[in-house]
C-alpha cells in the first residue's frame, strides 16, 4: 500500500466512525524525520512506525489545527491529541455523523 492509500474497515482511531476511508497519520511528520532534534528524541522505528489510521476529515483538522513541529513536539500520540480540546471537540462532533459525511473546509481568508 503507498503512502497516499486509504482503507477502510475498521474505525478512524479519533472519531471512532466506522465503515470510512482510512488515512494515515504519522505521529512524527516525515518532514522532521531528517532533523537532528527529533532524531535523538525519537528512534528510527517511533519515526516511521507511529501512524495512527484516521478518517480524512480528522487528518485535515489535525493538520488545519497544529503545525508540524507542535504534532511531533508535543502531539505525538493519539491520547495527545485527543487531549488538545479543538481536535477532540471537533473528533466528538464528527463522531455523531454518517460514514460518507465530509464537512465543509472553513473558508480561507485572503491576506
Amino acid at each position: 500500500m503507498s503512502q497516499g492509500d486509504a482503507t477502510t474497515g475498521e474505525c478512524c482511531a479519533l472519531c471512532a466512525r466506522q465503515g470510512v476511508a482510512l488515512t494515515r497519520h504519522h505521529l512524527i511528520p516525515r518532514a522532521l524525520h531528517g532533523r537532528k532534534r527529533f532524531r535523538k528524541r525519537f528512534s528510527r522505528e517511533e519515526m516511521k512506525g507511529d501512524i495512527l489510521m484516521i478518517c480524512r476529515p480528522c487528518h485535515n483538522h489535525i493538520h488545519r489545527v497544529l503545525s508540524e513541529r507542535e504534532m511531533a513536539e508535543s502531539y505525538h500520540t493519539r491520547d495527545a491529541l485527543l487531549a488538545q480540546p479543538d481536535i477532540a471537540e471537533f473528533a466528538r462532533w464528527l463522531s455523531n455523523r454518517p460514514p460518507g459525511f465530509k464537512p465543509k473546509s472553513p473558508i480561507k481568508r485572503q491576506r
